[in-house]
């Protein structure tokens, strides 16, 4: 089992991860989009979309970072080392979201400002989560196990690349939803969004692979190694199938779920490619999984709460959506 369980939980905490990008992803896009909105009544109609599920979705993100401390302490300790300002700008933009969410709809004359509040705590939190990631992708500087960088190093033309590519993406995943949950003018509009961002997340998608050899973490070795692109090529030659597909569906009246489901498409297979280009390292370019791991002892025994605990967040999770699935009208809302 020495070998098996951290395994385990790097599967555990990359799922909860990839729920978290998915499901908060479309509510961060609703913010990140909500410049575009024709008035203040249209605005509430985006944010009755996400309202009564929203601050459900953040579950995932607490689950990935305490499994992470939980059964990577080492990973832990030199993730937060190095990014502790994005980390920390990250957390406060989504408290920043969080409140401007609930304040607007109780705000008379400041209803502007919140809503403004709300786009402007989206866009950053979205923003610093791609620039963890790049940084992390990027690789950290160690020696002999620990952090040996400085404490602005995640800046780099990467990180901001990928800061802003996620953008984007969340503003994908946000339209893709408002044509799920839309009808008339809202749902036309989130329509001619989505085409030309589905244009420029692939242009970034583009961006960042053509950059990943050229990093010192050597991320995309795997893909070249010993024949292994041959086995590993389906997985671009799906995103681009995907990408096509979601284009065409995007303007296509009728299957209303379709986008939204390829979106989400689009996100499993970007994080797909980048799990397999890590492996078997969880900080790149030198702290594997089973360096980073602590006792089998305490990972078994936390792995038995978690037995318990992930299916009542999955159940929860699928019955919340279940309950308020459909089409959310103009004149109705959660508040």
């Amino acid at each position: 089992m020495e070998y098996w369980l951290p395994v385990i939980w790097f599967g555990v905490i990359g799922f909860g991860v990839l729920m978290y990008v998915l499901l908060d992803g479309f509510v961060l896009g609703l913010g990140i989009l909500a410049p575009f909105a024709e008035d203040e009544h249209q605005l509430d109609h985006m944010m009755n979309t996400a309202a009564p599920i929203w601050d459900g979705n953040e579950t995932w993100l607490v689950l990935g970072g305490a499994g992470l401390l939980a059964a990577f302490p080492k990973a832990y300790a030199l993730i937060l080392s190095a990014l502790y300002l994005p980390v920390l700008l990250m957390l406060v933009a989504l408290v920043f979201r969080g409140v401007a969410f609930e304040f607007r709809f109780k705000a008379e004359r400041s209803k502007p400002l919140w809503g403004g509040a709300f786009a402007l705590g989206s866009l950053c939190a979205a923003f610093w989560q791609g620039v963890i990631l790049g940084a992390i992708v990027e690789g950290m500087p160690l020696q002999e196990g620990k952090y040996v960088g400085g404490m602005v190093d995640f800046y780099s033309p990467f990180s901001m690349l990928t800061g802003a590519a996620v953008v984007f993406g969340y503003a994908l995943l946000g339209a893709s939803w408002l044509i799920l949950k839309t009808e008339g003018e809202l749902q036309k509009t989130a329509r001619t969004l989505a085409r030309p961002l589905v244009l420029v997340v692939v242009v970034f998608i583009g961006l960042v692979s053509a950059w990943l050899p050229f990093l010192d973490s050597r991320i995309m070795a795997r893909w070249f190694d010993t024949g292994n692109f041959w086995w590993l090529s389906p997985v671009p030659l799906l995103v681009l199938v995907v990408a096509f597909a979601l284009w065409r569906a995007a303007m296509a009246h009728g299957r209303d779920a379709r986008p939204f489901l390829l979106t989400m498409s689009l996100f499993v297979l970007g994080f797909a490619g980048l799990v397999l280009g890590m492996w078997p390292f969880i900080v790149p370019p030198s702290l594997t999984l089973w360096q980073a791991a602590s006792p089998p002892s305490s990972q078994g025994f936390v792995l038995v709460g978690l037995v318990v605990l992930l299916p009542v967040i999955l159940g929860y999770t699928w019955w919340s959506y279940r309950v308020f699935a459909g089409k959310v009208a103009s004149d109705s809302g959660y508040h």
